[in-house]
């Protein structure tokens, strides 16, 4: 365990030092190349930033407005026909959308009905088997100023449901 520790708190700095040495020896200024860097990440930042506010507001409005409590109320028969838990339905429609979101309900997923029950191990299962389909599509199109993401989003959100559909059906299976 002492050697995990060790190798956790000096792989960063020997990083460093290894990067420095080799833009030493290929004789590259490597300060003014990282400040470089900087420079483009910010920018990158700055370019991020309206997307990323609009799908935060997004995700703030669907749960304030209570529109995601309706749509749940909709579609649970439907659920609850395919032994889906509608407990879980929050986290199924926000997971796609904010990664931040999507912890806060399953935190609350598993103070409510506990980490070992079936429906945190599906919790939990849905945050490992799944992604924030347009936060990342949102932040890859917008770097490198794509428009067209219909191909992308569709493939994407299939995936997902095919995360989610599956760790249903498999913590149904192993308990």
């Amino acid at each position: 365990m002492q050697i995990i520790n060790f190798i956790s708190a000096t792989a960063i700095p020997m990083i460093i030092i290894i990067i420095i040495i080799y833009g030493i020896k290929e004789k590259k200024k490597v300060f003014d190349i990282f400040l470089k860097g900087a420079k483009d990440g910010i920018e990158i930042v700055i370019n991020l930033f309206p997307t990323l506010l609009g799908i935060f507001l997004a995700v703030g409005l669907l749960r304030a407005s209570g529109v995601l409590d309706f749509i749940i109320k909709i579609i649970s028969p439907i659920t609850n026909i395919l032994k889906i838990p509608s407990q879980i339905l929050p986290l199924a429609m926000l997971r796609p959308i904010s990664g931040s979101a999507s912890m806060g309900v399953a935190v609350d997923i598993m103070k409510q009905y506990g980490t070992d029950s079936i429906i945190g191990k599906i919790t939990s299962t849905i945050m490992g088997s799944t992604e924030t389909t347009f936060y990342t599509i949102a932040i890859y199109t917008a770097c490198i100023k794509v428009k067209k993401i219909r191909f992308v989003l569709v493939a994407a959100l299939l995936a997902d449901l095919a995360g989610m559909i599956s760790s249903v059906v498999i913590c149904q299976l192993m308990s």
